[in-house]
């Protein structure tokens, strides 16, 4: 090939900077103001509703437009994504954010975020990525040992709950010998995302089967060893059952130690779903709810829930992390080289994805700045502070319990005592109140239903949420609830 001139040489040089790229001082100032105004909204948050939301007839003429064929000023940019953009959210980290599942990260957790991203970190393989690859089992290997499993368990961090448990089916299947007609059990309180991943590793609608819990919410052993019969009975091959570590609707957590003694007397896998509740196991109570979790086959956790990470921090955890890698494990030619020896782990052969990002450094960096036992107190704190709440309803004229708190959640209902309302009145009492609780800006709340039955649900999980929070939130319920009730006369 024959050399370059001077002229294309000159003309080379004069087209170097890159039309994507920014002086170092253009990018520090950038960085500077978006770090203020993250700090200024946690700082700010408590004085602001925990939810704000907009209808699409609402966003689309502010937001739907073409893409700019020039570039505008990138603070220009910035500044109308947190107007116009970024507000328009749950403000899940919120102190009175009791919704669903919330998560309040750390400031570390933030930063290790964006860390990760700005070297630009590709995860699949050890050749990669070796020193986040190595931190990755650190981390990994406390969760192991957090768990009580065995030496020879491992896993590998995903996007979420529902990744994990795709990872987690996908490798019970596999272990099941990929049966034609595989079945999958689990509570008829379990999570929509085991359902879900179930059907994408091939299980039929039919074969998802959903076992009857007790009145505690939890599930009933007699009835899940009745339907691995009658599985068995229809020609399935029963490859998983599921059970929850922390149930969405109400924490509940199902017999483990007795569900582990009977798949491995079946023979079947055993999963735990601990997304939002596994993290309460490094406290003393938490490690007496979850006895028998070591004998789980696998087991998802969360660290953006109860351990305080920015979302995306799934984990699956495997008692025998062979299992995962004998199910995701492929070596195309295009990657030869990244086969370093069994010590370096290819973590893009333990689940289902190949390009993934480093979410461990949040986990790292957090525990190091904050020591374990903070994370400790936290997790108690969200326990204490449900229980209380629980005791607020009991002594309440016009509150009824309708399940036990147990993992930082308490579902109740606006009922007053001696009330003659039917189900249906009730009903839509308490989705008027929920409603109201909401739009006057009192604090972001879920409803959910129990055996049919209509509750106000709150899950108590961030660490600066304080019972001045829990006591407003709970006091304005019982006044929205009266003006309700008396309006409908």
């Amino acid at each position: 090939m024959k050399a370059p001139t001077e002229d294309e040489v000159l003309s080379d040089r004069a087209h170097e900077a890159s039309d994507l790229s920014m002086a170092p001082e253009e990018m520090l100032s950038l960085a500077h103001a978006a770090s203020e105004i993250v700090v200024d909204r946690i700082r700010e948050l408590s004085a602001d509703p925990a939810w704000r939301g907009a209808s699409r007839a609402e966003l689309e003429p502010l937001l739907r437009e073409p893409p700019p064929e020039e570039g505008r000023p990138p603070l220009e940019v910035m500044r109308r994504a947190v107007r116009d953009v970024l507000p328009v959210a749950a403000r899940v980290d919120h102190p009175r954010f009791f919704a669903f599942v919330p998560s309040c990260p750390t400031w570390p957790g933030v930063l290790a975020d964006y860390l990760a991203s700005g070297f630009n970190i590709f995860q699949g393989t050890w050749l990669g990525s070796g020193g986040p690859s190595q931190l990755e089992l650190v981390v990994t290997e406390w969760f192991r040992e957090w768990l009580g499993y065995p030496e020879g368990a491992g896993g590998l961090f995903t996007s979420g709950g529902s990744a994990a448990s795709l990872d987690a089916l996908v490798a019970a299947r596999e272990h099941a010998g990929a049966p034609e007609r595989p079945a999958v059990l689990m509570s008829d309180q379990s999570h929509s995302a085991l359902e879900r991943a179930a059907r994408i590793v091939g299980v039929r609608p039919e074969a998802v089967i959903k076992v009857a819990s007790d009145e505690r919410f939890r599930i009933r052993l007699d009835e899940l060893e009745r339907a691995i019969d009658g599985a068995r009975h229809k020609g399935l091959t029963p490859v998983a059952v599921c059970a929850n570590a922390g149930a969405t609707n109400t924490g509940a957590v199902d017999p483990l130690d007795e569900m582990a003694e009977l798949c491995a007397r079946e023979g079947v896998w055993l999963h735990v779903d601990a997304a939002y509740g596994g993290f309460a196991v490094i406290t003393e109570r938490g490690r007496t709810l979850f006895k028998g979790i070591e004998r789980a086959d696998s087991v998802t956790l969360d660290a953006h829930k109860w351990l305080f990470q920015p979302f995306e921090a799934g984990c699956l955890m495997v008692r025998d992390v062979r299992r995962l890698e004998g199910a995701f494990s492929v070596h195309p030619e295009y990657l030869q080289d990244t086969e370093l020896g069994m010590e370096h782990v290819n973590f893009g052969d333990r689940g289902l994805q190949l390009s993934r990002s480093f979410r461990a450094l949040k986990v790292w960096m957090s525990v190091q700045t904050f020591g374990l036992a903070a994370f400790r107190r936290a997790v108690g704190r969200g326990i204490e502070l449900a229980d209380r709440a629980a005791g607020y309803v009991r002594e309440s004229e016009v509150l009824e319990m309708l399940s036990p708190p147990s993992l930082g959640v308490i579902c109740f209902r606006f009922r007053p005592r001696g009330s003659t309302l039917d189900e249906p009145a009730l009903e839509a009492l308490n989705a008027n109140v929920q409603e109201r609780i909401i739009s006057e800006g009192v604090a972001m709340m879920s409803s959910t239903r129990l055996k049919g039955t209509y509750a106000l649900r709150l899950c108590i999980m961030n660490h600066r949420t304080t019972w001045s929070d829990v006591w407003d939130t709970l006091q304005a319920i019982e006044r929205i609830g009266r003006n309700v009730a008396g309006a409908r006369g």
